[in-house]
């Protein structure tokens, strides 16, 4: 099930990468799986919990790189001449938008933390030291 379920939405967006990774691809699915998924229950405990500032630096770390490894993977949809893929690619703008489409909310959400890690008050406190 979970095969054909693949195989539908590489057809049906036309996601060559995710038949037939290209080497630094697989490298950024590495780094999701062992980078990025350990941060999930963390990043989850503290924003459920609420009021862990502990959990501002290693948010900044995870929302940069994920959206490092986004561009990465939103320039090659659009750049890259997919013709030449033993898997079928997008071949006109519109495909490529519509594969965009697929993978800008992975960069979304992690600009999001970032930038209410940077910005909120919550999270972006100075702490204040006492004058003797």
């Amino acid at each position: 099930k979970l095969r054909e379920l693949l195989q539908w939405y590489a057809a049906t967006f036309r996601d060559p990468m995710m038949l037939q990774p290209p080497a630094w691809f697989k490298a950024f699915i590495y780094c999701e799986a062992f980078l990025q998924m350990p941060f999930f229950p963390v990043a989850a405990y503290a924003f459920l919990k609420g009021g862990c500032k502990w959990i501002r630096t290693p948010a900044i770390i995870y929302s940069t790189h994920v959206a490092t490894t986004l561009f990465a993977i939103l320039a090659h949809i659009l750049f890259h001449d997919f013709s030449k893929s033993e898997h079928l690619g997008p071949q006109t703008q519109r495909e490529r938008l519509i594969l965009l489409s697929v993978y800008m909310p992975y960069l979304l959400i992690p600009l999001l933390i970032l930038f209410t890690m940077l910005y909120n008050p919550h999270y972006n406190h100075v702490e204040k030291r006492k004058r003797k």
